[in-house]
């Protein structure tokens, strides 16, 4: 079966992204594994290096983790089929994995913790803080915090959930607009001098919030919904990476499974799905929306590709510093995912494949508006 079938069959399994923390509101040098199978060969090895910030090197694709502890349907994956994944991904060559004490809450940074125990030091982790999560009982409380001393409580629980010493990226996973940027900084300051922490990035930030940020400890990363269904990066955060010298991690990077093939004008999202209520995905649109997935067909089978291949192959064109980070509770998803750095595209195919992709115009708004209002936010000034 082809991921289009696999997915209509199992009611659309997860596909990763960063949408899981909103769920609660809609209800109020890497070795490589050299006995691989023939149809992990089909995919090929991950080999493919990129630099976030000045010194942080990592795989040119990850793996998102969030939903491998419930899916966008609520139900929940087999954990050894999790752990498998993970470290099938590390030994194809994956050294950057994504994970946040909100998925879960608190199980998906178990989950990876207990799968790469083992090769700890070979890897990369990235997990985020910023949700208002009860730290004993994991219940998620209303808005956000990112108080120092709730960030400080947050990364304790997080070394002993991910079973590590130091967390290699941590993200702000929203801007709090109670706590000056200052004080979040100086707080991940005082964990990097403990070596609790070796880099920060924020996650869906207000420009001038990375500036001040930044002038403070240099930002390692910023990351953000990327995809060809996505572009909104394009407008102001890609530009600023590039003067700062920060890196982006883009995560949704297959827009929510849409740019695979796996919806369509006949999808039915499952209750709870927060796609069900996002208005690109509306009757009136997803047809117009579907153009640019024929797009993608028509390239994956120039490349001999994928659909989902040749969009993840798009994004690492685009910069040399973006990497992205596509979730999945599926093993050959992860495998499909991973053989996207073997795709490449010469300038005159991209030229071409980027005038077909401008003459599409996304209808819709990528979030419902009470999700959205916790992206692009500004940290209040410090006055004191």
């Amino acid at each position: 079966m082809n991921r289009r079938d696999i997915l209509k069959t199992a009611g659309l399994v997860a596909v990763g992204s960063a949408l899981m923390p909103f769920d609660s509101l809609l209800k109020g040098a890497v070795p490589t594994n050299d006995k691989l199978t023939e149809n992990d060969n089909q995919t090929g090895l991950l080999s493919g290096r990129r630099k976030l910030g000045k010194s942080l090197e990592v795989s040119s694709v990850g793996l998102g983790v969030q939903n491998m502890s419930r899916t966008y349907q609520t139900t929940i994956p087999n954990r050894k089929q999790m752990h498998s994944i993970i470290q099938k991904a590390f030994d194809n060559g994956v050294t950057l994995f994504d994970t946040a004490e909100a998925y879960g809450p608190f199980e998906c940074e178990k989950i990876l913790g207990e799968a790469t125990s083992s090769f700890r030091d070979k890897i990369v982790i990235e997990t985020k803080f910023g949700w208002n999560i009860d730290q004993q009982t994991g219940a998620r409380l209303p808005g956000l915090s990112s108080k120092p001393d709730h960030i400080k409580l947050v990364v304790e629980g997080m070394l002993k959930r991910l079973k590590t010493d130091r967390i290699d990226l941590l993200f702000q996973h929203r801007v709090d607009p109670e706590v000056p940027i200052e004080d979040v900084v100086g707080t991940i300051q005082d964990l990097i001098k403990q070596g609790k922490v070796l880099h920060y990035g924020l996650s869906e930030p207000g420009v001038e919030t990375v500036r001040r940020a930044h002038k403070i400890h240099p930002v390692t990363a910023i990351q953000n919904e990327y995809s060809l269904l996505w572009r909104g990066p394009e407008q102001k955060i890609l530009p600023l990476c590039e003067e700062l010298g920060i890196g982006f991690v883009a995560w949704s990077p297959l827009g929510v499974g849409f740019t695979t093939g796996a919806i369509d004008a006949n999808t039915k999202f499952a209750q709870g799905d927060i796609r069900g209520g996002e208005t690109r995905f509306s009757p009136e649109n997803i047809t117009k929306n579907l153009a640019m997935v024929e797009v993608l067909k028509n390239w994956a089978e120039k490349k001999n590709a994928t659909p989902g291949q040749i969009s993840l192959a798009w994004l690492l064109h685009q910069k040399p510093w973006v990497v992205p980070i596509p979730g999945t509770t599926q093993m050959e998803h992860m495998l499909e995912n991973a053989g996207a750095d073997n795709v490449k595209f010469s300038s005159i195919e991209f030229q071409q494949f980027s005038k077909e992709l401008d003459a599409i115009k996304i209808a819709g708004d990528r979030l419902p508006p009470f999700v959205q209002q916790f992206s692009d936010v500004e940290a209040p000034l410090k006055t004191k």
